[in-house]
Parts: structure tokens; sequence; C-alpha cells
């Protein structure tokens, strides 16, 4: 998938693409938070809250223990469970001592004390914090898993029941000319000599089957034997109008893409054919190829990302080129989910491009937070894994069992990193809509 980036939406982009892109990328959010509470009921967490969105409440009604809402800032979605922050060793159960030291301290004691406030006195066991390590740990994993399962069903769809367009040995067109590199692009001219195909005679349509008298059975073999065979006249037998015909072809040399670095060329057989591109429905194994390949790629947009930000920055604000592979946010994500929808390919075509993409935004979204900082998922799954080391090591050693780990400490170093993501939001809410990243060549 290529992309260039532009100052501003373009008339291809349709309201309506950006509308369902965005709607569903609201409901990945929903699920992701679903995924959170179904773990959270299962182990007996108090629940009050299930809100999609922030801000004021649009929309909300209640089951059970538990209000359901739609709020009017579209830009996530929350669960709030009860006893997210233990109390001090040495607190009295479902109290606070006052503290006397430090801002940091009393920032801290003010959050605990908030959190306090939600515990019941018929609410012992239902706290996060006591629950095991593991449940607490499997609460937290349970929203990313969710977003990673959308990107697998989303990428299974598109490569399993739609495919990938490859290439095929049926004919989609034919050059008339041979024109210099230099001049690529220009009409033919009187002068300019046929392509080896034209001269043959081979036409759009021909489906190509064999390559002097070997059988051919992909485009890719085709394409290797013609390189192989410039200068040389070779007999092509190809199918037209369900009827065989034999005929001859002189591949001349060209400069072409190297087919193991396209950005390469190299001297070989050139014949002057494009192929009718078709989809090939792919197996599991490619799906999950697909996966890692996501994984590898993110693992090292989440290394570069403070350079990223940086060029995202100054494509903002100092009418820079936007880079291709630069973070997007929800705007962003839409407008490309919009274009998909407004290109010139096929309706086929589109549709699998834009489950490609939405499955991609749901594995960005599911790797960013895992992420081992709070207030992202991944801050708790490390609290809660860092307290099973430490009970682990308790029980082997015969020592009593530690208190659960308080992520409570770790809140001044929250703050900033939610004012960083926060930031990072807002610019990148901006960038979207003034440099956006675009589809294209």
């Amino acid at each position: 998938m290529g992309a260039r980036a532009s100052g501003g939406y373009g008339a291809g982009v349709t309201v309506l693409g950006i509308v369902v892109f965005f709607v569903l990328l609201m409901v990945s959010i929903a699920v992701h938070e679903l995924g959170h509470l179904v773990f959270a009921k299962r182990f007996g967490v108090r629940c009050p809250q299930y809100m999609v969105g922030f801000g004021p409440t649009l929309k909300a009604w209640r089951r059970g223990e538990t209000e359901y809402g739609i709020k009017w800032i579209p830009f996530g979605g929350y669960v709030r469970m009860i006893g997210m922050l233990p109390p001090r060793v040495g607190d009295p159960e479902g109290r606070l001592r006052r503290s006397s030291t430090g801002r940091f301290a009393q920032l801290v004691d003010a959050a605990r004390e908030s959190a306090l406030e939600e515990v019941g006195p018929d609410d012992e066991g239902r706290v996060y914090y006591a629950k095991p390590w593991w449940q607490k740990a499997l609460i937290s994993f349970a929203g990313p898993l969710m977003n990673f399962a959308l990107a697998l069903l989303f990428l299974g769809i598109a490569l399993m029941g739609i495919g990938v367009r490859e290439p095929s040995t049926t004919i989609g067109t034919v050059a008339r000319c041979v024109v210099p590199a230099v001049e690529t692009g220009r009409q033919c001219r009187p002068a300019d000599p046929p392509t080896p195909a034209a001269a043959a005679g081979l036409r759009p349509g021909d489906r190509v089957d064999a390559f002097d008298g070997a059988p051919v059975t992909s485009y890719r073999q085709f394409q290797g034997l013609v390189r192989e065979a410039a200068g040389r006249p070779v007999t092509l037998t190809v199918t037209r109008d369900g009827t065989p015909r034999a005929l001859t072809a002189t591949p001349i040399p060209g400069e072409v893409a190297d087919l193991a670095d396209p950005s390469k060329t190299i001297t070989a057989g050139f014949l002057g054919i494009t192929p009718v591109r078709v989809f090939v429905r792919q197996d599991a194994g490619y799906v999950l190829a697909q996966f890692g390949r996501m994984t590898t790629l993110t693992l090292s947009a989440f290394a570069h990302l403070p350079e990223k930000m940086v060029g995202v920055w100054k494509a903002a604000f100092n009418d820079a080129k936007r880079e291709p592979d630069s973070p997007v946010g929800i705007v962003g994500a839409s407008r490309i989910g919009g274009e998909v929808l407004a290109s010139h390919d096929a309706a086929l075509g589109k549709l699998a491009l834009f489950l490609v993409v939405l499955g991609s935004i749901n594995f960005g979204i599911a790797a960013f937070n895992m992420i081992p900082l709070l207030p992202l998922d991944g801050g708790n799954i490390a609290g809660a894994l860092w307290e099973g080391v430490k009970r682990g090591f308790a029980a082997l050693t015969g020592r009593p069992a530690p208190a659960p780990v308080d992520v409570a400490k770790a809140l001044p170093l929250t703050y900033v990193v939610g004012a960083v993501i926060l930031l990072m939001g807002l610019l990148l809410v901006y960038a979207d809509l003034v440099n956006p990243i675009r589809l294209g060549g």
C-alpha cells in the first residue's frame, strides 16, 4: 500500500467512507473495553461504569450494578473498576491515614482516597487490588486481546475470504512500442519500434499456457523465462477465445526492475505486457505471517516514535513532507478509510484494503496499550506480573505473602505519561487535518 502526503482531504475522499471507518474504529474501542468488563465481572470485580467516549454523557442505561453509556467526545472509552489502587500497608481497611510528606505523596494520597470512596461495606473481595495477580493480569490484557482478535478477524476475512491480488498468466495490456526509459510515459511515435509482444501478435485476454513447450503455471515463472530469453525467438502457446494458438516472440534486452530488489534495475529480457491481476485466497499460515510482520514493524515504529512525532510536528507546523509511515490518530485513520472507499479500485479491492487498514489499526491499538507504562494496560499488566514474581519468590523461600504491588506509587509518572499521550493525540489530530497521509502512488 503506497501513500503520499497532501495538504487537504482531496475531492476523492467521501464523507460516507470517513464516517463508516470512524464508527468501526469506535466499535473496536468499545470491544476493547468490553474485554476488560467481561473478565472483570468474571473474576468478581465490581464495575460501576462502562463508557465509550469521554466528557458529558450522551446516552446511558443501567443493567444490574453497571451503568452503560456513550459520551460526547468519541476518542476512547473506559471501564471503572473499584479498588484499582490498594491502601497503604498499615492503613485501616477502607480508610486512609493522612500523610504530610511532600507534594507527590499528597497527590498519591488524594488518588487513594478517591479510589477508596467507591469501596462499599459489601465489596469485600470485589476490589481489583485484592484479586490474584494472574486475574489482574488477565483483566488488563483482555482489552488488547480483543483488538488483537479483531485484527486477526479483519485480516482473515481480507486475506483468506477475498485474497491477495496477484499477477496471472492472462495478459492485461500489450504495449504498442518501445519507449526509452528516460521518456517513460509519452505516447508512441511513428519511429518507435513495436514491442516484442505487439510484433508477435499478443492481445489482451490471451492466456499464456506454455513457453517453448514448457507448461506455464504462474506469472512469476513466465516472467523469469522471458527475462532469460533476451535476444532469442521463443514459441508462446496461448489460449485466445478458447482456441490454442502458437506465436513467436523475441524478447529484447531492456532495463527492468530487479525481482529480488524492486528499487534496483537490471538488464534482462523484455516482452512488453502487463498481466491481469486476480484475487488469490491465502491460507491461515499467510495470515499469521502477516501478523508476525505487523509485530516487527510495530516494534520498530515504537523504537523510532520520538523522531516520528518530531516529523509529525514539522509536517503540521512547518509544512514539511508528511512521511507515509508516520503515526496517525483516529481522524487520520478514518480519513484513510474514507479514501479507500473513494478510490477507483473495484469494489472487492476496496473492501479488502479497507479491512486490512482496519485490522492494522486494531493491531496498533492493541500493541500501543501493551507498552508497560501506566495509564496504559501494559502498566497494570507489568504490576500484576511483578506481584506474581514476588509471591512466587515468597512461596519458594517460605516467607509471608507480600502485599499487592502498589501501583499508586507510580502515579506521578502516570500523570506525566498521560499528559504526553494527550499531547501526542492532539498533535496527531491537527496534523491529520492540515497535512494528512493519503493513499496514492
